[in-house]
């Protein structure tokens, strides 16, 4: 019997379908897991994720095996797919300074109402949110799409559907939208110093690659290397002015 799993649920106020759904597991396979079955490490830590708790709170003899390989990594998911949708919610739920959105459309997130809400919810709470998109007239998008074999046309035409989702944004104080001309070797997802980084791979597209939950705890931390470069993106960014003015 897992009694931390059954009290963290308890205080999330969450049931095992609840979880299953969020996870796109069977239900069966949630009520094995609080009899006691360790579940694969992707579920663990999505789990750990969903109910904002660390993975050792949840199983901590697994964890402590783990913990100086995992030093400054959270978790890694092998897919951006395999992310659940209440992952990236909650993630920029818990920003208390600063969101932070690098890639070159983000679309997956621009498509997700819930994400917007969160987004302008957290600004209008006094939030500093940054949308670092691809430049959809760049090289470096075209490039992209050429990578990931669907086409320069498409690539630009994601970027430019993304934008439009996300230019309503700018109508709330705090909010800013960048376009980038920059080689993007990862996607970097912020909420304060805690990160989503979704790594790129040459002839695979975004969705496929893995991603990496980073904590800001540790200042020499992979984390703290991401946001430098994030830092670095934003500063050579042309800013989008308003909702009728591309840059």
């Amino acid at each position: 019997m897992n009694n931390n799993l059954r009290y963290a649920l308890a205080v999330a106020r969450l049931n095992p379908t609840d979880v299953a759904a969020a996870l796109a597991v069977d239900p069966k396979t949630v009520a094995r897991w609080l009899q006691g079955r360790i579940p694969y490490p992707r579920h663990r830590w999505a789990v750990a994720d969903l109910l904002q708790v660390d993975e050792a709170d949840l199983w901590p003899d697994v964890a402590s095996r783990h913990q100086a390989l995992t030093d400054g990594i959270a978790a890694i998911y092998p897919h951006r797919w395999a992310v659940p949708q209440a992952v990236w919610r909650n993630h920029f739920s818990r920003a208390r300074r600063e969101i932070g959105i690098l890639a070159y459309s983000a679309l997956f997130l621009a498509e997700d109402r819930a994400v917007l809400d969160i987004l302008t919810a957290r600004a209008e709470a006094g939030v500093k949110v940054r949308v670092l998109l691809g430049d959809p007239d760049g090289k470096e998008v075209a490039a992209r799409g050429a990578d990931e074999g669907i086409g320069a046309e498409v690539m630009a035409a994601r970027v430019k559907n993304a934008l439009t989702l996300y230019r309503p944004l700018l109508q709330v104080q705090g909010v800013e939208i960048r376009l980038h001309r920059t080689v993007l070797y990862n996607s970097i997802y912020q909420a304060d110093n805690e990160l989503l980084v979704n790594t790129h791979a040459y002839g695979t597209p975004a969705a496929n690659a893995p991603v990496m939950h980073l904590p800001g705890a540790h200042n020499q931390g992979p984390a703290a290397t991401y946001l430098t470069s994030m830092a670095c993106v934003w500063t050579i960014a042309l800013r989008v002015r308003n909702s009728s003015d591309t840059i």
